[in-house]
């Protein structure tokens, strides 16, 4: 290999160095695009709800998790008298669901402000997660959910934290008390729409739980894109299951 050779390549190298850095930098630019075009199918949910969502999602697709066809937004800053559960089409770029969701009894009333990962706690979980194996428990038709982040909501299996149908996810309730029923940590929804919510999610969908917690945002390996941690942390995951 010569040396004009070298110096001719020299400058292709240095721009593809700076194309990578800049995309792995800042995945939440690289999902932009995305959230903006689920944003205009969903023009109620709050922007930099979805722009975290599709950032969080698309960092774990990054490092190694599958990707999903479909993605569930919580936004827990919204009061549970508010329809704040929404489900999208990733591949359609639509909006398949904007409805009711429950939270837990120890995290608020109207309004969820604290949330938790332990057992027993009777509070919602935060952060990214992966849908799983549907069932039929006590509650009727439901579904699994894996929390993917750790000491955040990792221990949601443990837990059994579902999503599942539950009568007190019931508008007629607002106007009595002020609030829909609440649940024992589980994203509870209206038995009306429980079968489609369950079906539309099942089978390794991404779903994420929003409250502006300044401790969560600040140190999630997802929000933040950390790609080592979270490669492992997948890798990991993996090799349980294998």
């Amino acid at each position: 290999m010569t040396t004009s050779f070298l110096r001719r390549l020299l400058p292709t190298v240095a721009s593809l160095a700076v194309l990578f850095s800049v995309s792995f930098a800042d995945a939440a630019q690289v999902s932009i695009p995305l959230a903006d075009s689920l944003a205009k199918a969903a023009p109620k949910l709050n922007k930099e709800v979805l722009r975290s969502a599709v950032a969080a999602m698309q960092c774990a697709v990054n490092n190694g998790s599958e990707p999903a066809q479909r993605l569930a937004v919580i936004d827990f800053s919204l009061p549970s008298s508010q329809r704040r559960l929404w489900i999208f089409d990733l591949r359609r770029k639509s909006l398949l669901l904007e409805d009711f969701v429950a939270h837990g009894q120890k995290s608020g009333e109207d309004y969820a402000t604290r949330f938790s990962n332990l057992d027993g706690s009777h509070q919602s979980s935060l952060g990214l997660f992966r849908t799983q194996e549907s069932y039929l428990g006590s509650h009727g038709y439901s579904l699994r959910i894996d929390g993917l982040e750790p000491g955040i909501n990792d221990r949601a299996r443990e837990r059994d934290i579902v999503i599942h149908p539950a009568d007190y996810v019931n508008p007629a309730w607002i106007k009595r008390q002020g609030r829909i029923g609440r649940s024992f940590g589980c994203p509870a929804v209206r038995p009306e729409v429980a079968r489609m919510v369950v079906d539309s999610l099942k089978g390794g969908q991404f779903m994420f739980s929003y409250y502006p917690d300044q401790k969560w945002l600040a140190s999630s390996l997802y929000l933040n894109c950390r790609p080592k941690q979270v490669a492992s942390l997948l890798a990991a995951a993996r090799d349980s299951d294998s």
